[in-house]
């Protein structure tokens, strides 16, 4: 199935951070840890490669050949974990160009796919893999041409081990995925507010509230993930349109994520928490605001 060229739209399919969350608590958000897929002008771009990249794989099985650009943000578990499961790598045929920074220890991308996949941790190694998977190191900054007029642009978020966000543009519209990142203490992260500056969509950590990250008895400060307030206030700082806040808890229920959903909107109108399934369509040729649709 081809892409239109005319779209700019964003598909979640996974959206829960540190550890798969199935459960009756979980439905109605979802329990796959983060996967964002992105197409654009004809193009397809993958966003980290968690429980969530598995559904995606057998979407895409109806729509063969593939050929995409799978961008990682990391390689901490919960952001590579389903890569392993994504079924069209596995097929002749299809292309994949993945990209990554080379991470601090001075391990590439393809060297911690493989790691993951090696004995005793995987049955078989990447190798196996039939589709063409071609590896790019990511410098950050830096601008990626993916063609048909899209670029992809990093930036240094603030994660222990570090972690590259990215920004997608077409023409004036544009739309960042910053995950995970913390927020600093005593100012707004400017390297954040430079890469989601006036973007129409910005995907971002919001993980827990100020009260469990300033929490007295279980702190989380340092733990590299930020606040659905400060999230807010990036939002703001940026001149984004819509807010979409991600890498949910993997304790907080749908209930939970309602209520926070609801408070979140009422700081800032164009907040909106991410589901699995959700979809967010943003029109290349006007100026409307992104089109929500769960």
């Amino acid at each position: 199935m081809s892409i239109s060229d005319s779209e700019f739209s964003i598909h979640f399919w996974g959206v829960r951070g540190s550890i798969a969350t199935p459960g009756s608590s979980t439905v109605r958000y979802g329990g796959n840890t983060p996967c964002v897929e992105m197409r654009c002008q004809g193009k397809r771009l993958i966003f980290d490669g968690g429980t969530g990249i598995r559904v995606l794989g057998q979407h895409l099985l109806k729509q063969m050949p593939i050929e995409a650009s799978i961008f990682f943000t990391h390689s901490h578990w919960d952001h590579i974990q389903g890569f392993p499961f994504f079924t069209p790598a596995f097929i002749k045929g299809n292309l994949f160009k993945i990209y990554g920074k080379i991470a601090p220890t001075g391990q590439t991308m393809q060297e911690r796919l493989e790691e993951q996949m090696h004995h005793p941790n995987f049955p078989v190694p990447l190798r196996v893999m039939g589709s063409c998977l071609k590896f790019f190191d990511v410098e950050v900054p830096s601008i990626i041409e993916v063609g048909n007029g899209v670029t992809v642009e990093s930036g240094l978020l603030n994660h222990p081990g570090e972690a590259t966000g990215y920004r997608v543009s077409v023409g004036d519209r544009s739309a960042v995925y910053a995950t995970d990142t913390e927020h600093f203490h005593d100012h707004i992260d400017q390297n954040l507010v430079h890469l989601a500056r006036n973007a129409d969509v910005l995907i971002m950590d919001a993980t827990y509230s100020d009260e469990e990250y300033w929490s007295t008895t279980n702190p989380k400060i340092g733990w590299g993930h930020s606040t659905w307030q400060e999230a807010i206030k990036v939002a703001e700082a940026a001149n984004v349109k819509t807010l979409v806040i991600f890498h949910h808890d993997p304790l907080r229920s749908d209930d939970q994520l309602d209520e926070f959903e609801g408070l979140a909107k009422e700081k800032f109108a164009g907040s909106v928490m991410a589901r699995e399934g959700m979809c967010i369509s943003i029109p290349i040729r006007t100026d409307a605001k992104p089109l929500v649709k769960v």
